[in-house]
C-alpha cells in the first residue's frame, strides 16, 4: 500500500493564504491611507479657501462699516444744519411779520370810512384802536380781518361814540387773534405774487 504524505502541502497551502491576508491587509492600509491623504487635503483647501473667503467678508464689513459711520455723520451733521435752517426760517418770518401784518392792515381798512390810531404786535395777537364814521365801516373791517389768512379770529373790545373837531364818530378796539404759520405763508406767497404781477404792468 502507497502512503502519501500530505502535511507539507498543507503547510504551504496555509503559507500561502495567510500570504494573501497580509497582502490584502496591507493593500486596504494602503487605500485607506491615501484616502485619507486626499480627504485630509480635500479638506485643508477648503479651510483655507473659506478662511479667504471670511478675511475678504470681514474686510468688506469692515469697509461697510466705515461707510456707515460716514453716512451717519453726513446724516447727523445734515440734521444740524437743518434745525439751523428752522431757526434761520423762523427769524426770517418774524423779521418779515410786522411788515407783512402793516400792509395786510392797509389793504384791509375800509377806505376813506376809517383810521387806525394804535396798532400793537405780539406774538399771539394784534391789538388796535381806531376811529371810524359809523358801526358798518367797523363791522365790514372785523369781517375783512376774520377773512384774511393772517388772523384766526378777531374780538370786537369797544365801540363808542366820540366827538372829534365838532364830527361824532365811532372809537372802536379789537383784538385780532394770529393764525398758524402755514397761513402766514399763504398770505405771503400771496403778496409776492401780487407784487410780481404788479412789476410785469
Amino acid at each position: 500500500m502507497i502512503r502519501i504524505n500530505l502535511l507539507p502541502f498543507r503547510a504551504a497551502r496555509a503559507k500561502e493564504n495567510i500570504r494573501k491576508q497580509v497582502s490584502i491587509f496591507l493593500l486596504l492600509l494602503v487605500f485607506i491611507s491615501l484616502a485619507m491623504t486626499y480627504i485630509t487635503t480635500f479638506v485643508n483647501k477648503k479651510i483655507e479657501s473659506l478662511k479667504s473667503d471670511i478675511a475678504q467678508i470681514e474686510v468688506q464689513i469692515k469697509s461697510y462699516k466705515a461707510k456707515a459711520d460716514e453716512v451717519a455723520k453726513i446724516e447727523k451733521a445734515l440734521a444740524i444744519l437743518e434745525q439751523k435752517l428752522n431757526v434761520v426760517r423762523g427769524l426770517n418770518a418774524m423779521r418779515k411779520e410786522p411788515v407783512i401784518l402793516l400792509e395786510a392792515m392797509t389793504r384791509l381798512l375800509v377806505p376813506e370810512q376809517m383810521w387806525i390810531t394804535y396798532l400793537q404786535i405780539s406774538d399771539a395777537n394784534v391789538v388796535l384802536r381806531g376811529v371810524s364814521f359809523d358801526n358798518r365801516t367797523v363791522a365790514d373791517f372785523m369781517t375783512n380781518l376774520e377773512k384774511s389768512p393772517l388772523f384766526k379770529s378777531v374780538d370786537l373790545q369797544t365801540l363808542q361814540m366820540q366827538s372829534m373837531q365838532g364830527v361824532t364818530v365811532k372809537s372802536f378796539a379789537l383784538t385780532a387773534n394770529k393764525a398758524p404759520h402755514e397761513n402766514k405763508n399763504k398770505e405771503d406767497n400771496k403778496e409776492n405774487a401780487q407784487k410780481k404781477q404788479s412789476k410785469k404792468k
